[in-house]
């Protein structure tokens, strides 16, 4: 069974983590390109904003609502069997969908079942790959590694509408679909021949015996809510979606209603954002955050509420100014998620990862609709930029605070963290 490991016990880990890498970068490609053509044949064929709001609550749900039972069973399982099995299981529904478009008879109905199954099978392979991925990495190099996934990821966003775009007007539906398929198998292909690891599963000292599915389910709750500063971190990135996010949603509204602008402007918006991500991710991937992590998630929280807070404070002729206000938060979002995702694999018991970062997203990413709940009937009474100032000023106090508190700043080091034995226990 595998164990947490230093560059210098194992320099030869690049080449076997990289080939599964690429392959799932490309497959990522693939699947935003399919993303976004499902989403504008949507817009096209219904014109509904009830059927693409349909569209992205059936999406969101699964890793909501089965996060945490879904991370027992990853923890449980055979991580490599479980990344081919769902990237299998994705592309399958896709092969059915593109079936039924060149029959035509696609109805809408199809493709809910589709965003479902395809969230589904992501809900299984992120944790399953994410989990996997602090076995083959050195602890030293997860946060440079966490750097150049924000910039890949940045630089996905920003070229697969337009690659989505130029494909719909030159191929079918099917087609389109055709390409998550291939990207699918190609990531597949490479997980063959690579082995991924697996953590030791810990036994009961009382009979010696692994736990059973509850038990594990129990477990990974107990884990949390016995740790401290990971309870912290937790609600912190609870809160920072419940602000965040519904201020993202509404960027169109604050761009033509308070900005005064058209697609232009929302296009600078957005692009000025995205490069920001991109070159955030390249600074933590080249400079690798300070000596302690939590420091980096801090400094990045800071910076990104200072950043949405600009947003939110400037007057309506201020446009370049909100326009840097967003490149700051751009750079300072992969520092901060980028940071946050390497104390979790660093530090989080390798046997409890799925179950913990199904927890921690399933709880963080189910505060976003209910962020817009509050943030629509807000943004009609006081204004949209309310948010985001509102929004950027909570964080940036949530950073400041952060540094003083001692069971968070030393979640690095373990203080207060379980033993998986101290679980099993109880």
């Amino acid at each position: 069974m595998a164990t947490q490991f230093t560059e210098k016990e194992n320099p030869n880990w690049k080449r076997p983590f990289f080939t599964i890498w690429f392959g799932q970068v490309f497959s990522l490609l693939g699947s935003q390109i399919v993303q976004f053509a499902v989403i504008w044949y949507l817009t096209k064929e219904t014109g509904s904003a009830t059927v693409l709001a349909t569209a992205t609550l059936v999406a969101m749900l699964p890793p909501v609502l089965l996060g945490p039972f879904i991370g027992s069973l990853v923890d449980r399982g055979n991580r490599r069997c479980i990344i081919i099995l769902a990237d299998a299981g994705i592309a399958a529904a896709t092969i059915v969908l593109a079936a039924l478009f060149a029959l035509g008879i696609v109805e809408v109905w199809h493709i809910y079942l589709l965003l479902i199954l395809r969230a589904l099978g992501g809900a299984f392979h992120s944790p399953a790959f994410g989990a996997s991925t602090s076995l083959m990495v050195p602890t030293e190099q997860l946060t440079r590694l966490q750097g150049i996934n924000q910039t890949v990821h940045g630089g996905l966003n920003i070229i697969s509408a337009p690659l989505g775009a130029v494909f719909l007007e030159f191929m079918t539906m099917q087609t389109i679909l055709a390409i998550d398929v291939v990207t699918a198998a190609v990531a597949i292909t490479t997980v063959l021949f690579v082995a991924i690891p697996q953590p030791e599963r810990k036994k009961r000292e009382s009979d010696g015996k692994e736990n059973t599915y509850w038990e594990d389910f129990r477990e990974g709750f107990t884990y949390v809510l016995s740790w401290r500063g990971l309870l912290i971190v937790m609600l912190m990135a609870t809160a920072i979606n419940f602000l965040l996010v519904p201020a993202s949603a509404l960027t169109p509204l604050l761009v033509s209603d308070y900005f005064g602008g058209g697609p232009i402007e929302l296009g600078w918006f957005e692009a000025i954002f995205s490069g920001g991500v991109i070159g955030g991710g390249i600074l933590l991937g080249v400079w690798g955050g300070f000596k302690r992590r939590i420091a980096t998630v801090m400094f990045g929280l800071i910076g990104l509420g200072t950043g949405m807070a600009i947003v939110g404070w400037v007057s309506p002729d201020g446009f370049n100014l909100a326009l840097a206000g967003m490149l700051l938060a751009g750079i300072m979002a992969p520092i901060t998620n980028g940071s946050l995702g390497a104390i979790f694999q660093a530090s989080v018991d390798p046997a409890m990862q799925g179950r913990v970062f199904t927890l921690i997203g399933s709880l963080a990413s189910g505060m976003a609709p209910i962020g817009l709940i509050f943030a629509g009937p807000l943004a009609d009474r006081v204004g949209i930029q309310a948010w985001y100032l509102v929004g950027g000023v909570v964080c940036a106090l949530m950073g400041l605070w952060g540094f003083s508190n001692r069971n968070l700043m030393a979640i690095e080091e373990g203080r207060g963290r379980p033993a998986a034995e101290e679980v099993l226990t109880e």
